[in-house]
């Protein structure tokens, strides 16, 4: 029989109770669908494929459902449906209906948190083509768009901080990384691309690869802070560290985000050989300069809208930050633990008002330093020209947009303005529509 599916069997110490099921829940990801049991204890379990028809099995050692469980939706996943019975009189089976072949990986998880023990399965699509990221060249100038990868942090399994209202880190995060990719897309040079596009959790080191695989010019990691203290309060921004935390604040954030893995899903069996000797790569010294230098400019940006917990950019051991040729910076939206703040980051506006703010910071240094090879290079060299617009008696700033084919909020932000007044002989530089 031709071997079409990958058997991961993994033994976890076997427990003298039984390990009730508590619910099942999916996830799916660009390229893999995930399900995870909720359980009562660790168990034993083993994983086998069974084939005409393809199925997988699982067996779960000393386990029962007690309760109703969640009925997960299996719509556009490789499995049709799910169903399980007693097994030797003690033992739970679930065996999964399969609408095709697919790899499998599975793993254990201790209780954390809120969060109880739980076993993961991940189906894995064969040839996605999601895991192919195409990097984007501006065709017409023949220059290509400066890159930035939008990492929002947290996402499925782990859902990061949590505020008053069960207001979730990652929901809100998601939110201000689409937020910010549209006005990276919608403005001329640049090209954004999400590292997560929906709920689905995404390990550190992965984050960083498809940053690369995207020849990212800077990787940018979205958060919403949290803190015992309900009163914390404020913005943030952070680089990478070669030489310990820039403050003990700095340093407990690092902690807990690096223990993402551990709460979102990632099986740790295989170790990370990027740091072995990067840190002292000329390369790294490079990117975390301009990491710096972007940081200064975002949080110059925040510091308009919204109060910053710390006026520099603080630098700490972020795991998601340890890429050696993309400068990296991670942005804390606010304390979601603070209810005002919380409160601030569940609306639309707020959440537009801040992505805007980290645009314009970001664009302000690539305006400044661009990479040579860009659009925007040849726009600061004067090889290329913007387009303009000097103003006549009767136009009006919204007409004007209509007829370029633009929105007024991009000719607010390519000029700078405020408001929407404008003069007779003002010149407004047009954005590409």
């Amino acid at each position: 029989m031709k071997k079409t599916v990958m058997l991961l069997l993994l033994l976890a110490s076997a427990s003298a109770w039984s390990a009730d099921v508590r619910d099942v829940r999916l996830w799916r990801a660009p390229d893999h669908t995930r399900v995870v049991f909720d359980l009562s204890a660790p168990a034993s379990y083993q994983v086998f494929p069974l084939s005409n028809p393809s199925r997988l099995v699982v067996d779960i050692k000393g386990s029962v459902v007690k309760s109703k469980v969640s009925d997960p939706e299996f719509e556009n996943t490789p499995i049709r449906n799910m169903r399980h019975g007693v097994r030797n009189g003690s033992d739970l089976r679930v065996v999964f209906d399969l609408h095709k072949d697919v790899n499998i990986r599975s793993f254990m998880l201790a209780a954390s948190d809120d969060l109880h023990d739980r076993l993961v399965i991940d189906f894995l699509d064969k040839d996605s083509p999601a895991r192919t990221v195409k990097h984007a060249v501006d065709i017409t100038s023949g220059r290509r768009p400066v890159v930035i990868a939008i990492d929002a942090g947290h996402g499925g399994e782990d859902p990061g901080a949590i505020g008053p209202g069960r207001l979730k880190e990652k929901d809100v995060v998601l939110a201000i990384a689409k937020e910010l990719q549209a006005l990276f897309n919608s403005t001329k040079g640049y090209k954004a691309e999400l590292v997560r596009t929906g709920d689905y959790y995404v390990g550190l080191r992965n984050r960083r690869d498809i940053a690369r695989k995207m020849q990212a010019d800077l990787f940018v990691s979205v958060h919403a802070d949290a803190f015992k203290n309900a009163q914390a309060n404020g913005s943030s921004v952070y680089a990478l560290s070669q030489r310990g935390a820039t403050s003990a604040s700095a340093a407990f954030l690092a902690q807990r985000e690096n223990q993402a893995d551990l709460v979102g899903g990632v099986s740790l069996m295989d170790k990370d050989d990027i740091l072995a000797g990067v840190l002292t790569d000329l390369s790294m010294t490079a990117s975390l300069d301009a990491s710096l230098r972007i940081g200064t400019n975002v949080l110059g940006g925040m510091g308009k809208m919204s109060r910053l917990h710390s006026s520099r950019v603080e630098q700490a051991a972020f795991a998601v930050l340890k890429s050696p040729d993309i400068p990296s910076i991670l942005v804390e939206t606010g304390f979601i633990s603070n209810p005002g703040e919380a409160r601030k980051l569940a609306t639309s506006w707020y959440r537009k008002k801040m992505a805007e703010a980290i645009f314009t910071g970001v664009d302000a240094h690539f305006r400044l330093s661009p990479p040579p090879d860009t659009y925007l290079a040849a726009l600061k060299r004067g090889e290329v020209k913007p387009r303009q617009y000097t103003i006549a008696s009767g136009d009006t700033l919204s007409e004007i947009a209509a007829r370029f084919e633009v929105s007024v909020a991009q000719l607010q932000r390519e000029n700078k303005m405020a408001h929407t007044d404008i003069r007779i002989g003002q010149t407004l530089v047009i954005p590409e529509s």
